[in-house]
């Protein structure tokens, strides 16, 4: 029996665009032991890449601080623009418990990723989920308001200086986030057939938390320039309590209001079983559906 413990993460750095560079970031935590690389997500628009490891905690931890620090090394934030919130080129390191390890063990091994960032590399870090040190920076959007250009102009502040660090952003890198958490994000596109931007922007805020929505979703309205149509763009931070079909159903019934046909969705990266599965049951009206009747399952350790 297999008795390791094993954490999820699912960091992202501030580069979508450069092909060598990702590839030199990705480089880091490649054929690793004890770390698996499970995909890689470059987006264009955003200018960004989220990346998803599966490890054992300290090789983790060790492929989490390569990467840190090659992303910093290749990525300079006077330089880069990009449509998706960002503080630094390593923007953020967030970790789940994945099997056979506990929260409080990864709200640890975050504590020690942070404390090594800045004693390595110098770069400020502040801590979000269960290492936040006050309810505001829970949220990254707290974390993010202004981002990186507007952050530099009040990280002097008590609300606003990093928990790790002096009250100032590294003049290239920007600054780290870095987490411990129960659940990791699943990002999820609905696309939408027009190209007028207010209507993805206008469902957008009638799904997310914030505005009125779903309290364990993020939505934004956006454009995605290699394809027709608009979209809007979710991280969903709990699929079990808000499931992937309610959203989509709900995104249907407002674009119809508009007049306007639903043509597809996406879900970026990898995704929870269970995720998908109660979608399934959904639109199929299954009744006592069991996960040991998907015959892949069996071949699951």
């Amino acid at each position: 029996m297999n008795d390791k413990q094993y954490i999820l993460a699912v960091p992202n750095f501030s580069e979508g665009r450069r092909k060598e560079v990702i590839e030199a970031i990705v480089d880091t935590v490649r054929n690793v032991e004890g770390v698996k690389l499970v995909s890689y997500e470059p987006e264009y628009d955003f200018n960004r890449t989220v990346v998803t490891l599966i490890g054992e905690p300290q090789p983790l931890k060790e492929v989490l601080l390569a990467m840190a620090g090659k992303s910093y090394e290749l990525i300079n934030m006077e330089e880069q623009q990009g449509t998706h919130p960002r503080i630094g080129a390593q923007d953020t390191i967030p970790i789940f418990p994945f099997k056979n390890i506990t929260l409080d063990a990864c709200r640890s091994l975050a504590e020690e990723i942070g404390e090594e960032i800045y004693k390595r590399y110098q770069v400020p870090v502040y801590f979000s989920g269960v290492n936040a040190r006050n309810e505001d920076r829970k949220a990254l959007s707290f974390i993010r308001k202004g981002q990186y250009e507007g952050l530099k102009l009040v990280v002097h502040t008590d609300e606003r200086k990093p928990d790790i660090g002096p009250a100032a952003l590294h003049p290239t890198a920007g600054a780290t986030i870095v987490s411990a958490d129960t659940e990791g994000l699943t990002a999820y596109n609905v696309f939408l057939a027009t190209e007028n931007l207010d209507i993805a922007k206008a469902i957008a805020k009638g799904v997310r938390g914030p505005s009125g929505g779903f309290s364990t979703v993020r939505a934004v309205g956006i454009k995605f320039p290699e394809r027709e149509g608009t979209v809007v763009s979710m991280n969903m931070f709990d699929c079990g309590a808000t499931p992937l079909y309610r959203v989509y159903n709900f995104i249907k019934q407002e674009a119809a209001r508009y007049g306007v046909a639903v043509t597809g969705s996406e879900i970026v990266g990898p995704v929870k079983l269970d995720y998908l599965l109660n979608s399934l049951e959904y639109f199929l009206g299954l009744e006592n559906f069991r996960k040991d009747q998907i015959l892949e399952t069996h071949l699951m350790g």
